[in-house]
């Protein structure tokens, strides 16, 4: 049974634990005042062309946006998203449990755009309602979809002269900047957006986010903020490490390019056998429309999960592959993919 669930299904990058051995014998600073992280801010800073930019390592990313967004709005605000965003969908009521509401705008393909942000402003207009004040997207989106930089570029001018902060959750950035349809540097998204983080645990980390907080008005008193909401990690160096590996050789755009090609190993398959797609994704998310029968053969051999119902003999599936996807196993699930499709051609 081959696994194409998750992008974190496995552990870590081999030069990640090397790094995690070599170090586990030296006495290390607590809570990330260490030496390794702050050689990976500056490797950071370097990438995003931000000498200013404060940046946080955090464990995990709903831990990255429940703090970053209860810490950027006051008590009356809310915060924009799409309907599918993480924030809205998989994190369990986090952002509702710190007294925020999540305002949401259906898509077509998981992205905003300044037309449907201004939908949601022109609803919400005196103190009888929440005050939106942060616009929410991910990169790539939760359907596998990525802005580009015209997008990002509109979606910035809007949100600044709407006085809305702007945050990017990047817990598969990697994916959308190794992507074919990519036009994006990180130091693009740094220059458009107020706080943005790169995500390591869907990227061949073990776990850990860095959070790059680019607005001055969110950098004050941060660290309180992680330590209260108790995301502040007692040895932050193991955060560190995996940081600096990651850029220090441009280990993250590797792995996140390995993923998305082995993605598209698995896009071909489909669409040779003429299956449509619930999603238009370049990245290491793929979302073919199968027919129930199909699905059911498969999950005898692979796991993967249901992404919607389309209609009683259709679903569309979601298939993920990660740094560490390995491609004897994509070329198998191709033939027998191909093999039990031929039916149904």
């Amino acid at each position: 049974m081959y696994c194409f669930n998750n992008d974190y299904s496995e552990g870590a990058h081999p030069k990640i634990l090397e790094s995690f051995i070599q170090a586990s014998l030296i006495q290390h600073a607590g809570y990330s005042l260490d030496t390794h992280t702050e050689h990976a801010k500056e490797l950071i800073r370097k990438e995003i062309k931000q000498n200013d930019a404060d940046i946080h390592l955090i464990v995990g990313g709903t831990q990255t946006n429940m703090i970053t967004i209860s810490a950027a709005l006051r008590p009356h605000q809310a915060v924009i998203a799409a309907e599918t965003g993480h924030i809205n969908v998989h994190e369990t009521g986090s952002i509702e449990s710190t007294g925020h509401k999540v305002l949401t705008q259906p898509t077509p393909d998981g992205k905003l755009t300044p037309d449907m942000i201004q939908k949601t402003l022109d609803w919400h207009i005196d103190e009888h309602m929440v005050q939106p004040k942060m616009v929410y997207i991910s990169n790539t989106t939760e359907l596998g979809t990525q802005y580009t930089l015209a997008e990002l570029e509109a979606l910035s001018a809007f949100c600044r002269q709407k006085n809305l902060y702007l945050f990017l959750d990047g817990a598969r950035l990697g994916a959308a900047l190794t992507s074919p349809a990519n036009d994006l540097t990180m130091a693009d998204i740094a220059r458009l957006t107020d706080v943005f983080y790169i995500g390591g645990t869907k990227n061949g980390a073990l776990f850990g986010e860095a959070l790059v907080i680019l607005h001055p008005d969110l950098k004050p008193d941060f660290r309180f903020m992680i330590k209260q909401k108790g995301a502040m990690l007692a040895k932050g160096f193991l955060l560190g490490i995996q940081f600096e590996e990651l850029f220090q050789h441009d280990l993250f755009y590797e792995m996140a390019s390995h993923a998305n090609e082995t993605a598209a190993v698995l896009k071909k398959t489909f669409a040779d056998c003429g299956f449509p797609f619930f999603s238009q994704s370049c990245t290491n998310q793929q979302f073919p429309i199968l027919p129930n029968v199909l699905i059911a053969k498969l999950r005898e051999s692979y796991e993967f999960q249901d992404q919607q119902v389309v209609d009683e003999e259709h679903t569309a599936v979601r298939f993920v592959t990660s740094w560490a996807t390995r491609e004897d196993a994509v070329q198998q699930f191709a033939e027998d993919f191909r093999r039990l499709a031929a039916a149904f051609q």
